[in-house]
């Protein structure tokens, strides 16, 4: 099998590790009061990433939690990648200063192409792009706008530009536990030519299998959340069946 990442996810809001429903700021669940002490039990349990995201940034269209994010990116010593509100040069060099492994653009990659190619073009690999798609088209600003880009040509526009890896979410199966849409993440490592790892959706180890028989066709990891706090997916357990 090729290389398969499991990402366990900690979404930060006002300083605690939350999730939101469908990116739901009304629908939300505290799952830890320290998202520090969150990353470390994830690594402790076989995590060979952690994904974070930052919501109050994503909805303010700016980082907000970059101190805690820099605590996170030292308390652990596997590789962090963040997302929420990237819009800005001064901002990746800074995320990537305080110790950050890779930083997701999402809003910026349909709003401001210019500076996603220059972003590209100059950290390469320490960034991803993260297409969130509701039927198909692009969503923007945490979810709250949908473009009229389809999610494909999106993902091919920019491997043209230099991205290696991209970050699929399909909205509509998010926080809901029923599965993700392997079919369209399949669809876009094809079309793109690239890495795609799974968002949204995986609620059982199934989902994992899955997900994971498709590695050598592009489908490169999967972020998962709820399903870690809850307990449906045991993450050593993950680690050790589907991981590398």
């Amino acid at each position: 099998m090729s290389n398969f990442i499991i990402y366990p996810a900690i979404d930060i809001r006002g300083g605690k590790c939350v999730r939101l429903i469908q990116g739901d700021y009304n629908q939300e669940t505290i799952y830890n009061d320290d998202p520090v002490s969150a990353a470390r039990d994830w690594e402790a349990q076989g995590g060979e990433w952690i994904h974070l995201v930052d919501l109050d940034g994503a909805k303010a269209g700016h980082p907000v939690n970059d101190e805690l994010i820099g605590r996170i990116a030292n308390a652990v010593s596997v590789p962090v990648q963040v997302g929420g509100g990237l819009r800005r040069d001064e901002d990746i060099e800074r995320l990537l200063g305080l110790g950050v492994t890779r930083v997701i653009l999402g809003t910026a990659a349909i709003e401001d192409r210019a500076f996603v190619s220059r972003v590209l073009n100059k950290y390469g690999d320490s960034i991803a792009i993260g297409i969130d798609a509701r039927n198909g088209l692009v969503a923007t600003r945490g979810w709250l706008e949908t473009s009229e880009v389809k999610a494909e040509e999106l993902a091919v526009q920019l491997a043209a530009e230099g991205a290696q890896t991209f970050i699929f979410t399909d909205i509509s199966r998010d926080g809901m536990m029923g599965g993700p849409n392997v079919e369209a993440i399949l669809s876009l490592a094809q079309v793109s030519g690239r890495t795609v790892i799974a968002s949204g959706g995986v609620s059982k180890p199934e989902d994992l299998e899955r997900l994971a028989a498709h590695a050598a066709e592009g489908i490169g990891g999967a972020i998962v959340g709820k399903a870690l706090y809850t307990g449906s997916i045991d993450l050593a357990d993950a680690v050790k069946k589907y991981g590398n």
